[in-house]
């Protein structure tokens, strides 16, 4: 049974605190008087938002934009890789060895490769050799403004949908890796003997999996893949390496053109902490949810 009683601090936990705030400190004095640097903080709030004087609005500019685009890739990049670790997940523990050597593959060659090198080899055989297959530019010049607009709202403007389709295509084979481990360990998870039942009952394989295992190893993998979006958010930083306008790549454009070094990339930062640490938050309200509804 579980202690209620309070945690009580102790004499390290002092010691520790004080040697943290003195070092704090001593990072501040240093950033002060050792960096000859001008801060110019006012400079920052106008590419977050601006005024448009036309509309009579305010509209977000480059840093909130690069945030958005850090969203839509890192929502839709892990809707896709979850469905690609379900697939090979599934191949992963499938009875058939060629299904199993598939998904191992798989898995080891991803996560043994530097992300960087994926994402050039993904992105420039996806934008050379697929996407042109696929034609969108004639597809969005059909559906008229319409379809453009919408297109620009989900995913990117049309003359950077392409771009982005490659770079979300390859957030998604990267991250599906991950992914495949975490559902491959959720259904493992599952005691034998519900397998044994459903066995039992006659299910047939395709049944036992989708009725018995699944419903129950979704509660087990939830938890793990809602992290594994966190990670997507962050990892997502690694395409402003191919021009995709997300955060990270607004961030070293406006670097680049007023060099207020410090202030762009601790907004940066700031903005990716609000992101993940409130997802963070989130997946510890699902954890305890869960964690009380098994009770």
């Amino acid at each position: 049974m579980l202690s209620s009683a309070r945690p009580k601090m102790t004499a390290l936990d002092a010691v520790l605190a004080c040697l943290l705030v003195l070092t704090g400190l001593y990072l501040l004095y240093r950033i002060k008087a050792g960096i000859h640097y001008e801060w110019n903080w006012g400079a920052i709030p106008q590419y977050i938002l601006r005024f448009d004087p036309d509309q009579q609005k305010w509209l977000p500019n480059l840093l909130l934009q690069g945030l958005f685009t850090t969203l839509r890739l890192s929502v839709w990049g892990t809707l896709l890789a979850t469905l690609v670790g379900l697939v090979m997940g599934l191949f992963r523990i499938s009875s058939s060895p060629f299904r199993r050597m598939l998904g191992g593959t798989y898995v080891e060659l991803i996560r043994n490769t530097p992300p960087l090198v994926l994402i050039f080899i993904f992105y420039f055989f996806i934008s050379d050799q697929i996407l042109p297959l696929l034609r969108l530019d004639m597809l969005l010049a059909a559906g008229g403004d319409a379809l453009r607009s919408l297109c620009t709202v989900l995913f990117a403007p049309p003359h950077l949908l392409s771009t982005f389709l490659s770079a979300l295509m390859t957030l998604s084979i990267f991250e599906g890796a991950y992914i495949t481990e975490i559902i491959r360990g959720g259904i493992q998870s599952i005691e034998r003997g519900q397998w044994e039942a459903a066995d039992a009952l006659g299910f047939s394989g395709r049944q036992r999996m989708r009725h018995v295992i699944l419903p129950q190893a979704v509660r087990r993998i939830l938890p793990p893949l809602a992290g594994q979006f966190i990670s997507t958010i962050k990892d997502s930083a690694i395409v402003s390496v191919i021009s995709i306008q997300d955060l990270t790549f607004q961030g070293m454009e406006l670097m680049s053109a007023t060099y207020l070094t410090f202030e762009i990339w601790i907004t940066i930062t700031g903005l990716y902490l609000l992101l993940t640490l409130t997802l963070s938050l989130a997946v510890a309200r699902i954890e305890a949810r869960l964690h009380r509804s098994h009770g």
